[in-house]
């Protein structure tokens, strides 16, 4: 664990790029001694290192420090309702390597066995010495995924088995790395919030469609967890239906299309291959955009009338074309809406991908033990 001034200098260097010291002090508001101290200490931990020199200025060149892209690595394991990604990723957010499994449904013992083997192939993979770097493991999983048996097609009692599950008990049978645990879609949030678009906005609402759609809310640059964990449970808004109450997990999903194509004898388990590519399925893709692009506009005009956000990020499991269509939609959507006293949010793509909920995970490891949640208004102590 690092202290709180060696966690402000990497948490600004990290948000910022490379800088030299004086640029640090003067961020940080510590001194120029106390700033070449720690960075000295966090250079022979091997966590920074010095870049190249910078000329033209008046003295002596200054030189710019970054984090050492091999001074922490760390793996991030997302279970899904229909695939299971594991990353192992570098300081800078790098994908050193990653697996990937399918299944109609997760179980526990498949789920860690496929763990357990990939945390054996990535340590193989590396170098003598830096496998000694991984900084923990990361897990995002949906929140009460037991609950989940109707829509994913799961016997209750074979999902009943994550209920109650201790991971890090669970993973200290084959390692000895510490765990941390989040929701999956907070998860696919911080990844978009550090390695997306999050640069650009300060408070944004986001939506990730998996199979089942969930979201994550930024506030001030700050990712907002809540106090169960559970913030930005965007997927449990109630819905308008004609059918009745309906929650934005129902009306909205990819397990909608899913269902689509099963009916018309299609194999849904092709949405999921990798590479990603629906253009096979378009006659219903198409449909699927428009609905799923008004329920978001929906649930999006709650979202900014409760929190004033400036913008909503859409992302997904899916292709890239598809996610650019359902920004579109879901811009037009807004804009055919009753947004009396509200300001319109700017809708945008998120920019990370299927990735984004195992990124989110692998990155949680090294934010919880080296990085400030947040460099917003942070100063020395």
């Amino acid at each position: 664990m690092r202290n709180h001034n060696e966690r402000l200098i990497l948490s600004m260097i990290h948000r910022h790029g490379a800088m030299p010291g004086s640029d640090i002090a003067r961020l940080t508001g510590l001194s120029s001694q106390t700033v070449s101290v720690i960075l000295r200490k966090l250079e022979l931990d091997g966590l920074v290192a010095k870049g190249t020199p910078l000329r033209g200025r008046v003295g002596k060149p200054s030189v710019p420090m970054a984090l050492a892209r091999e001074g922490l690595l760390s793996v991030g394991l997302k279970i899904g309702r229909r695939t299971a990604d594991l990353l192992l990723i570098d300081f800078h957010g790098g994908v050193l390597a990653e697996r990937r499994m399918s299944y109609r449904f997760p179980t526990p013992d498949e789920v860690f066995a496929f763990l357990r083997a990939g945390i054996a192939a990535f340590g193989a993979g590396l170098p003598a010495g830096i496998a000694d770097r991984i900084a923990g493991i990361g897990i995002a999983a949906p929140f009460e995924m037991w609950n989940w048996h109707h829509s994913v097609g799961a016997p209750a009692n074979r999902m009943m088995a994550w209920r109650g599950l201790d991971f890090a008990r669970t993973i200290a049978a084959f390692s000895d790395l510490p765990v941390f645990v989040q929701n999956d879609a907070t998860a696919a949030c911080r990844a978009e919030h550090v390695f997306g678009q999050g640069k650009r906005f300060a408070s944004y609402g986001y939506f990730f469609l998996g199979a089942f759609i969930g979201g994550g809310v930024v506030l001030n640059g700050t990712v907002v967890e809540g106090q169960h964990g559970n913030a930005g449970a965007f997927g449990s808004m109630p819905m308008p239906s004609p059918d009745g109450p309906r929650q934005l997990i129902d009306t909205a999903s990819i397990h909608l299309l899913e269902k689509r194509l099963e009916a018309d004898g299609l194999d849904p388990q092709d949405l999921w291959d990798d590479p990603l590519d629906w253009s096979c399925f378009e006659a219903h893709v198409a449909p699927w955009v428009s609905q799923t692009a008004g329920q978001i506009a929906h649930a999006a005009i709650s979202v900014c009338a409760v929190l004033d956000m400036e913008a909503i990020v859409i992302d997904g499991a899916f292709p890239e074309t598809v996610r650019a269509a359902l920004t579109r939609a879901t811009g037009e959507a807004l804009g055919r809406m009753d947004l009396r006293g509200l300001i319109p949010p700017e809708v945008v793509e998120g920019r990370v991908g299927r990735n984004a909920r195992a990124l989110g995970a692998a990155s949680a490891p090294v934010f919880s033990q080296y990085f400030l949640d947040s460099t917003s208004g942070l100063g020395a102590v």
